[in-house]
């Protein structure tokens, strides 16, 4: 009888439409576990509810509920479905919902929610502008989601261990992923829970030291990825030389040894293949060719989210003067303005580069001093991304001639160079 006391305490129990609209009333988070009438609320989640319940310890805005879909008109949509369905009401407001008993997804889910409940409490954050959700008859919204999670996005998840990001590995992995022209479609540092690392090693639940391998994955911060597959390759240099072999009988030892350092190959090879060919693969761990993004979501929760802004990304860079004397300035400024920094790179421009990248400045009284402070030493190149990257971008640096950004704001960091000289390409 006791135990059953605790059950009813820690779920509030909503069986008509009346008491559904109270609930609603409700402050802060409460969580709904949606049943039928004929199999019960799902008992294989209460012990993750009362768990959290006592370690997040916020009575005044956490709530469970139990609601029952045949008695509650709003909740008609979810009727004579036999899969768990659990939605997320914030202060009265269904924002998010997950279905089946995905423990580690609906975790992550409350933990967000509450800590973003906290921030706004603590007024060190605004509260955000939630879309609320309309249920709708679950076979459409069950098309709507083939469509999006399709057969032919396929992603990786890749987990950089603790060890590595310490290390200072993580920016090696993502320029050597980058290199080899797959795409990084989303990424996060955090501090992974017991239940995230339990959820994408359960494979290896079996194995003797799996629960020491559990709390190393759990004492630092580890590093996210979701990287598509992407798009498939152009033909290599080896079958463009093929192909054009009767036009040409003259050797292209230049073309082939490009394909060979670039990692090209007739056949792609896997993901996980690529990272072992590369020697990096002991530093992080690899889900692959994952299709349904309800796995993504248990370590990046708004991966749909991120997937519907139009990201564009910009290759930038930092000719040796600003390099050498505004560096740190100028990638604040960058990443201040909302870009996110997917690789760097030191380079020493050849007197040929310099001049096929300033073309535009060919006719210029400045041209010659301008290819020779190009190739005075080391550049930085940067690959950029931002929502309309490359928009913002020509905004952030003003005007394209030297004439204009001096009408513009010639003080601004990366219009010139105080030579009137562009600093920025």
């Amino acid at each position: 009888m006791a135990s059953k006391k605790r059950e009813i305490q820690l779920q509030e129990a909503i069986n008509n439409q009346s008491l559904w609209e109270e609930m609603l009333q409700n402050k802060g988070l409460t969580v709904i576990d949606v049943y039928q009438a004929w199999c019960g609320p799902c008992k294989a989640m209460q012990s993750l509810f009362r768990k959290l319940k006592i370690e997040l310890n916020e009575d005044e805005i956490l709530h469970f509920a139990v609601a029952e879909a045949d008695s509650i008109v709003t909740l008609q949509p979810f009727r004579d479905k036999c899969e768990p369905v659990f939605l997320f009401s914030v202060n009265g407001k269904i924002v998010a919902k997950i279905k089946g008993a995905n423990a580690p997804l609906v975790s992550q889910k409350i933990i967000t929610f509450i800590n973003e409940e906290r921030k706004i409490a603590a007024g060190e954050m605004v509260r955000p502008q939630y879309n609320e959700i309309v249920f709708v008859d679950s076979d459409s919204e069950d098309a709507g989601e083939a469509s999006y999670e399709s057969v032919d996005q396929l992603y990786n998840i890749v987990i950089i261990k603790p060890n590595a990001v310490t290390a200072r590995k993580v920016q090696e992995i993502k320029e050597k992923i980058i290199d080899a022209e797959f795409v990084i479609e989303a990424e996060d540092k955090k501090l992974l829970t017991e239940e995230q690392v339990r959820y994408f090693y359960s494979r290896r639940a079996d194995q003797p030291d799996f629960e020491d391998f559990v709390s190393f994955m759990t004492s630092g911060l580890s590093y996210i990825l979701v990287v598509w597959q992407g798009k498939e390759k152009q033909p290599s240099w080896d079958e463009s030389e093929s192909s054009s072999e009767t036009q040409s009988k003259e050797p292209r030892d230049d073309h082939q040894e490009m394909a060979k350092s670039s990692g090209m190959k007739q056949e792609r090879e896997s993901f996980q293949e690529y990272l072992e060919r590369q020697q990096i693969s002991q530093f992080c761990d690899v889900e692959e060719n994952i299709s349904n993004t309800k796995f993504i979501d248990v370590f990046i929760p708004d991966f749909k989210k991120i997937k519907g802004i139009k990201l564009e990304k910009i290759l930038a860079l930092l000719r040796p003067a600003l390099f050498n004397e505004r560096k740190e300035d100028v990638l604040n400024i960058i990443q201040d303005e909302g870009f996110k920094i997917l690789m760097q790179r030191q380079i020493v421009l050849s007197e040929e580069e310099a001049k096929t990248l300033c073309m535009d400045y060919e006719n210029k009284d400045y041209f010659g001093n301008l290819i020779e402070n190009m190739t005075s030493g080391p550049s930085l190149a940067l690959v950029l991304v931002r929502e309309n990257g490359l928009g913002h971008w020509k905004q952030l640096i003003g005007p394209s001639t030297v004439e204009e950004a001096k009408e513009y704001l010639p003080d601004r960091v990366g219009l010139t160079s105080g030579e009137g000289q562009p600093s920025f390409q």
